[in-house]
C-alpha cells in the first residue's frame, strides 16, 4: 500500500507540472471507493492549484473546490504530456492543457472525491481522524507520550493507527521501531517519556530517508514519471525473517499483528 513517503514522492513529482493548468476534461473508469460526487463536465475550465497532502490523502484544487484523491491499496497517479491509451487498469483521467493526470489502480480501492473546500464535508470529515504530520514541530516525545497514555493495544499497531502520527505505515513501524530499540509488542501505554523521544525521533528519521529514496517499492508502487523507489534495499528488519540483524547477527523475526507482518530483532529491541 502506499504510504506518506510514496504519496508526498508521488505529489512532488507532478505538483509543479500541473499547477496553473487549465482542465479540458475528465473521464472515469470502473467505479472506486466512492462516487465522484460532481458532474465531470462541471470542471471543465477551472485553474489547478498547488497540490497539497494531508496524511495519504492529495489535495487538487480546482478553484473554487477540488479533488480529494486517494491511492488505496495499489493506485498510483501518471502525469504525462501525451499518455498510452486506456487500459483495464486506469479508473481516473484529468486531461489539462499542461498534461493528463491518470490513477492507475488494479484493486479499485482508490478514491477520487469532489469537495468544495479542503475544510468543509466531505473532505474536513475524511482528513479529520488524522494525527499530527512526522515533520510537524509539534511531534516529539511529549505529545507521542501523552497520546499513548493509557493505551492497552501493543505499540506497532498504535503508531500505524494514523490517530496519533500520520504516515508510519507497516515497513516503516517496524523500522522506527527498531532504531528506537522498542519492541514492537510493547504496550503503547507502557512507553516511558525517553524512549517516546526516541521513537519519535526515529519516526522522522525514517520517513526522511525513505522520502530522499523514493519511498518504497515492494511491488508496483512508482511515482507519476514511472521511478521506482529504493527504501526497501536498505531494510534494517522489514522483509528479512531469518536473516542476521546488521547490528548483533541474531535472526530476525516475524510475527503477525493485526493482519500484518512485523519484522524486529529480538535482541536490539527490548520490551
Amino acid at each position: 500500500m502506499p504510504e506518506l513517503p510514496e504519496v508526498e514522492v508521488t505529489r512532488q513529482s507532478f505538483a509543479d507540472a500541473i499547477a496553473g493548468a487549465r482542465v479540458l476534461g475528465l473521464s472515469l473508469g470502473k467505479p472506486l471507493r466512492w462516487p465522484l460526487g460532481v458532474a465531470p463536465q462541471s470542471l471543465v475550465g477551472r485553474r489547478v492549484g498547488a497540490v497539497q497532502r494531508r496524511g495519504k490523502y492529495l489535495w487538487l484544487p480546482l478553484e473554487p473546490g477540488g479533488l480529494l484523491l486517494h491511492l488505496g491499496m495499489s493506485g498510483s497517479l501518471g502525469f504525462q504530456p501525451e499518455p498510452p491509451p486506456l487500459g483495464p487498469h486506469d479508473h481516473f483521467e484529468l486531461r489539462t492543457d499542461q498534461g493528463v493526470l491518470r490513477l492507475t489502480d488494479p484493486r479499485r480501492f482508490g478514491a477520487v472525491l469532489w469537495s468544495p473546500a479542503l475544510d468543509l464535508d466531505p473532505a474536513a470529515k475524511l482528513l479529520a481522524g488524522l494525527g499530527l504530520e512526522p515533520f510537524d514541530p509539534r511531534f516529539d516525545g511529549a505529545y507521542l507520550h501523552e497520546r499513548l497514555r493509557g493505551r492497552r493495544v501493543a505499540i506497532k499497531p498504535a503508531l500505524m493507527a494514523g490517530d496519533v502520527v500520520v504516515g508510519a505505515g507497516n515497513i516503516y513501524a517496524c523500522e522506527a521501531l527498531f532504531q528506537a530499540g522498542i519492541d514492537p509488542r510493547l504496550p503503547a501505554g507502557r512507553l516511558s517519556r525517553p524512549r517516546s523521544e526516541r521513537l519519535a525521533q526515529a519516526v522522522r528519521r525514517v520517513l526522511g530517508d525513505a522520502l530522499r529514496l523514493g519511498g518504497s517499492t515492494l511491488r508496483d508502487f512508482k511515482d507519476a514519471h514511472g521511478i521506482a523507489g529504493s527504501f526497501q534495499m536498505q531494510a534494517m528488519v522489514y522483509g528479512r525473517a531469518g536473516e542476521p540483524c546488521r547490528v548483533c547477527a541474531t535472526p530476525i523475526r516475524r510475527l503477525v499483528q493485526g493482519q500484518r507482518a512485523t519484522y524486529h530483532c529480538p535482541r536490539c529491541q527490548k520490551k
